[in-house]
């Protein structure tokens, strides 16, 4: 019989539907051109050395000789830094000037690479690169919030197959994030506890949901995913916000990030994913009850009229399974 359960940092209700139960191995991509097969250069594509915008940059690392990443303006901006933050009520309608920040962070001059397959110094040298800008945006009092993200694959929207992530300074707090807060506080006003940290010691008891340990930092599939093999990593550190990461703490997340993704490379095929840094709203950066974490989407299954409707979930495989799958896979192969 299938089940309901309830992920206690979010509140969301996802259906784990035993009687579609699928196997975790089953998930595993169709054939495909694998991101390693692709050519290491591409003459038509603008994020390669040799087809540089530059106006559209903002930074390279390093300063001089060939570069190893760049920080970039998106040239299709979703906001604007241009402007002031304008807002407007009339009845029902509510409005605000587009404006933020849309930067594309390039990971590798080779096209034909992703965290899967780079070094875990390189992972940890663009994570500093994320937090760097992410701290210089923060000093824009324009700014409420920063979303961290990347597209890998077609099916995770991503229209760039070089490697890139992307951040976005909003002048606003969405109301999922919102809603999301309202929840840990409340937590912490029932219980006098983080139900991050809560949540991750009862998973590093159980043990079964973990995929992987660090020093600094857990990866595991929560109790209640809404797709198969949707994992956090979390700090182990009680921290609000990314921005105040440590080099040591960078360090350690770029080896297990790296871990994690080449156990999804290899165990499931290159599967598209969307990973996301989520951290407090900048104006609510002291508040304990909050807890920066980063969670890994890999889209292996489509969200259909029920999810719509209901703003529920079907997850046809047990979280147990699929993490047992994941720690069995040899990333080294």
């Amino acid at each position: 019989m299938s089940e309901l359960r309830q992920n206690m940092v979010t509140k969301d209700w996802v259906i784990i539907a035993s009687e579609r139960k699928k196997r975790p191995e089953e998930f595993t991509a169709d054939p495909r051109v694998l991101t390693g097969q692709r050519p290491p250069h591409e003459p038509t594509c603008p994020f390669c050395p040799g087809n540089e915008e530059p106006e559209l940059e903002i930074l390279r690392v390093p300063k001089s000789g060939p570069w190893q990443m760049r920080a970039v303006r998106n040239k299709y901006p979703a906001l604007s830094s241009e402007g002031e933050r304008d807002r407007t009520f009339d009845g029902v309608h509510r409005r605000m000037s587009g404006v933020g920040y849309h930067e594309v962070l390039i990971e590798s001059p080779v096209h034909n690479t992703c965290p899967a397959l780079e070094t875990p110094e390189q992972i940890t040298a663009m994570l500093e690169l994320f937090r760097d800008r992410g701290r210089y945006i923060a000093q824009d009092s324009r700014i409420e919030h920063l979303i961290y993200f990347e597209n890998h694959g077609i099916r995770a929207g991503t229209s760039m197959v070089h490697p890139h992530t992307q951040m976005i300074g909003l002048p606003m707090v969405p109301n999922d994030i919102r809603a999301r807060i309202e929840e840990a506080r409340r937590y912490m006003d029932d219980t006098g506890r983080c139900v991050f940290c809560k949540m991750l010691e009862d998973e590093l008891q159980a043990a079964t949901r973990v995929i992987l340990q660090g020093t600094h930092f857990v990866a595991f599939i929560p109790y209640a995913p809404f797709s198969p093999f949707h994992m956090w990593v979390v700090p182990r550190r009680h921290e609000t916000s990314f921005l105040d990461a440590t080099y040591v703490e960078l360090a350690d997340l770029g080896q297990l990030l790296h871990r994690v993704l080449r156990k999804l490379y290899v165990g499931l095929n290159d599967p598209d994913y969307n990973y996301i840094i989520r951290s407090a709203p900048l104006r609510d950066r002291s508040q304990e009850f909050l807890h920066w974490y980063l969670t890994i989407v890999p889209r292996v299954s489509l969200a259909a009229g029920f999810e719509l409707g209901s703003g529920m979930f079907i997850n046809p495989t047990l979280p147990e399974e699929s993490a047992a799958f994941l720690r069995s896979v040899n990333e080294n192969a």
